[in-house]
């Protein structure tokens, strides 16, 4: 019975922490050696390495992290912290320099040290550095939308993201672009993949009672369909919507993950044979 009150706080630590910790981070914050032999002994942790705690119940991406002495970061920390980002098959973890260069299938290393500092004996990355990460690990568009699903979910602060001493170029160039105005990051990243033709998209613009996720020009009008599939009803508003539009004069390109993320070539193709025939006109 004595030993119960640090048992559970033990195991409250490591679900605050993640779902695991380094043992020395552990005896920091008064859990004793003996609380954690016996945790690990009834199997409610497990000893990783012999520093790290993990719970059993801890995702696989945590486990990763443990097995290597790293954290979670980049996309899988994004994922994490409910922050929009591309679908990604591998688990990103952030390493020290003097880290081992040997590449483990199914988990991308990233050696590189962003600009937080990161608490000791931590599983997962502070949010600064997932990003820093993201900014050199994705292709712009990509780390764009990530950036700003970070700003609109209230993890991060546009204004705070742009005093931050990058130490990436790719990082300071997002932190001076990234913006509130997106629904969700398809739709930053068709923002941007206009950007990079040189078209302008006004975004969030109301006509005939309903905001529009991007108008280029006066008549050309982009809606933009999220990952997940709309409900019927849902699916019929925007059809509705759409032919309201179009009987208005205007021209509607709506486009889907799919187009947007993995066909940006046929995303550009489409508008600009638009534009080419001057539907972007009054």
């Amino acid at each position: 019975m004595t030993n119960a009150p640090l048992r559970v706080d033990l195991l409250e630590l490591l679900t605050r922490s993640g779902g695991a910790a380094r043992s020395s981070a552990l005896r920091a914050q008064g859990v004793t050696d003996h609380a954690m032999r016996r945790a690990v002994h009834r199997g409610d942790v497990l000893r990783v390495r012999r520093s790290w705690l993990v719970l059993p119940s801890a995702g696989a991406d945590v486990h990763a992290a443990a097995r290597v002495g790293g954290r979670v970061t980049c996309v899988s920390a994004a994922a994490r912290r409910g922050i929009w980002a591309p679908r990604h098959a591998e688990t990103h973890l952030a390493v020290p320099r003097s880290a081992s260069r040997l590449e483990v299938d199914g988990i991308r290393l990233h050696w590189a040290a962003g600009p937080a500092p990161s608490p000791m004996g931590g599983i997962l990355d502070p949010l600064l550095n997932v990003l820093f990460h993201v900014a050199r690990c994705l292709p712009p568009r990509d780390a764009l939308a990530v950036w700003e699903s970070a700003v609109r979910t209230g993890e991060a602060d546009a204004a705070v993201l742009r005093r931050v001493h990058w130490r990436s170029t790719a990082a300071r160039r997002l932190a001076e672009v990234v913006s509130t105005l997106s629904d969700s990051g398809i739709e930053t990243a068709f923002v941007a993949l206009m950007r990079s033709i040189g078209v302008d998209v006004r975004q969030q613009v109301w006509i005939d009672g309903h905001p529009l996720d991007g108008v280029i020009g006066e008549r050309l009008l982009i809606q933009i369909d999220g990952f997940a599939y709309h409900q019927a009803a849902d699916r019929r508003r925007d059809l509705r919507a759409d032919a309201r539009l179009v009987l208005r004069g205007y021209t509607v390109l709506r486009f889907d993950y799919v187009q947007v993320m993995l066909a940006p070539d046929e995303v550009i193709a489409t508008v600009t044979e638009a534009m080419a025939q001057g539907l972007h006109r009054a």
